[in-house]
């Protein structure tokens, strides 16, 4: 864990939970695992916002706990998760994600479960049938059944997960873990850290039989305090639905396994064509169940099996579909391997490479961003031939000697390039050693992450400052829509409406609207420099699972 990494989660943590878990968050990501004690003593918080953080942190997953070093009847630890944290950043592409795949209502489950931390099945489709029925025509409503059906779908497809048994305490219900910071003295069974597995835990895909029958309620109340009544009422709600005890949350793995598929089918129809991408979408949908996700290639596939498997929209005929195979196998970036004759041909897809090879273009594409395309060439040279001379990266590069080792000595400070000496003899004497340029891909991957992670903290922090800086303006905008809403609703005449609006000036409006360009630019930048983010990890990730 890096300075540039605990900065980032720490700005995350302010964002979506305040300053006070922030700063416990923080704290357990600098000093490691420590009891409630510690916490307390080194935070410099009372004991009850420094319980409510922890269950806060537990709730979300962002935290874990377990028995104390010194064994049995030691005070419970919790530890922080720093690529759990980091996950609250990729928020809005597992919400849209779901929205592509399984319409509005697998948007707003996704949306409920990253907000709540865990939740049961029940409660979640009861909220989401009300969100939705509010969203709909006076007179309609959205049944509960369709939600649920939703939700089986996204529990089937490993999108959603039961999250793993934990120690009860004392007669506590399985909400015990957000509560157990209470008793931070209660000994607490070794929680495990990574995500549950089917595996690990049989259940973890099982949806239990829920019993709800009926359909969204529309809220008629105001909209303050509207959330503390329906999380009250659901608190007091004496039915009973047949899943008390059972929570869910979200599969980030499952999630990240359908981002990587996507990468490689987008790269394989910029590069080739979209009939080429649509044959590796089908070979990696087909390979999805028999794949783990820590492997290399996916398991080997006939060319008869892809070719009953092609959807019939595309009219791929069986001497077309064997061309584009070649062309994918003889393509530099590797993206499909041929791992046997039988069946017309045993082809795979090569994960890894595929990962190596997207990770490179990212690395050049920056390179040439930052020093420009002669720079970028070289780059590109010592990636292919490994080791150079000075003089033979002017000879390959066709660049003349002086450019060329201004060049190399910017890329030499800048860590992208590495010098490897090779001596003669033993005295390692200028003139009788090689001094080879070299480019590590994976040590570079790495520094180019960090470099991501503090320009997303950089465009976190920028746009926190915007919104503080016109707070009350944009206080001021929300009540005032507010008012309008309920005006629209209690049929109010159009004089009344404008009346209203009227309300904010003229400065203000464009004060507001620039204020919002700007924040839509900043999110935009947060959401591609994610995706780079994304691709560099998955790369590290494979590279160290395949060593």
């Amino acid at each position: 864990m890096t300075a540039q990494e605990v900065r980032l989660c720490g700005l995350l943590l302010r964002e979506h939970f305040g300053e006070v878990v922030e700063k416990v968050g923080t704290h357990l990501l600098k000093c490691g695992a420590q009891n409630l004690r510690t916490i307390i003593h080194e935070t410099g918080l009372s004991v009850d916002l420094v319980k409510k953080s922890l269950c806060v942190l537990v709730q979300h997953g962002a935290s874990t706990f377990s028995s104390g070093r010194k064994g049995p009847g030691s005070p419970t630890e919790y530890h922080a998760s720093c690529d759990r944290i980091l996950r609250i950043l990729r928020y809005p592409r597992y919400i849209y994600t779901a929205k592509t795949l399984y319409g509005d209502t697998g948007e707003l489950i996704i949306e409920e479960l990253l907000q709540r931390g865990h939740t049961t099945m029940s409660s979640t489709v009861k909220t989401v049938a009300d969100r939705l029925t509010q969203n709909m025509a006076e007179g309609l409503t959205m049944d509960y059944s369709e939600v649920s059906s939703t939700f089986s779908k996204l529990v089937e497809t490993h999108f959603l997960q039961r999250c793993p048994p934990l120690p009860r305490v004392g007669n506590k219900d399985s909400s015990a873990p957000s509560e157990t910071p209470a008793a931070p003295g209660t000994p607490a069974a070794p929680v495990n850290t990574a995500p549950p597995t089917p595996e690990s835990f049989p259940e973890c895909y099982k949806v239990p039989s829920v019993t709800l029958i009926g359909r969204g309620k529309r809220q008629l109340a105001s909209e303050d305090g509207e959330e503390q009544r329906s999380a009250k009422r659901a608190k007091m709600d004496p039915e009973t639905h047949g899943d008390e005890g059972i929570y869910w949350q979200v599969n980030f793995e499952r999630f990240h396994l359908h981002f990587r598929d996507q990468t490689i089918i987008s790269a394989v129809a910029n590069k080739l064509d979209q009939t080429s991408s649509e044959i590796v979408r089908t070979m990696l949908r087909m390979s999805e169940v028999t794949t783990s996700p820590m492997a290399t290639c996916t398991k080997p596939l006939s060319a008869n099996e892809i070719f009953r498997s092609l959807p019939p929209s595309y009219n791929i005929l069986r001497p077309i579909l064997d061309q584009y195979l070649t062309l994918l196998v003889d393509d530099p970036m590797e993206f499909v391997g041929k791992a046997g004759e039988s069946g017309g041909g045993m082809f795979v897809v090569n994960l890894h490479r595929a990962l190596a090879n997207l990770a490179r273009a990212t690395l050049e594409s920056v390179v040439q961003e930052r020093f420009g395309s002669r720079s970028a060439r070289i780059f590109r040279l010592l990636l292919r031939k490994r080791h150079l001379e000075q003089k033979q990266v002017e000879d390959f590069a066709m660049i003349p000697a002086k450019e060329a080792k201004d060049m190399l000595y910017t890329l030499l400070s800048q860590n992208l390039v590495q010098l490897q000496e090779i001596p003669k003899t033993p005295d390692y004497a200028p003139s009788r050693t090689f001094y080879l340029y070299t480019v590590n891909q994976l040590p570079t991957a790495r520094m180019l992450l960090q470099s991501c992670y503090k320009t997303v903290a950089n465009l976190v922090e920028r746009r926190l400052f915007e919104t503080k800086e016109s707070k009350r303006l944009l206080e001021k905008s929300q009540r005032i829509e507010a008012i309008l809403a309920s005006l629209q609703v209690s049929g109010a005449e159009p004089e009344q409406l404008t009346e209203v609006e009227e309300m904010i000036t003229a400065p203000e409006k464009q004060q507001l609207d620039t204020l919002r360009l700007h924040i839509n630019k900043l999110d935009s930048a947060e959401n591609q420099v994610d995706e780079t983010i994304f691709l560099l990890e998955s790369y590290i990730n494979s590279t160290n699972a395949s060593s």
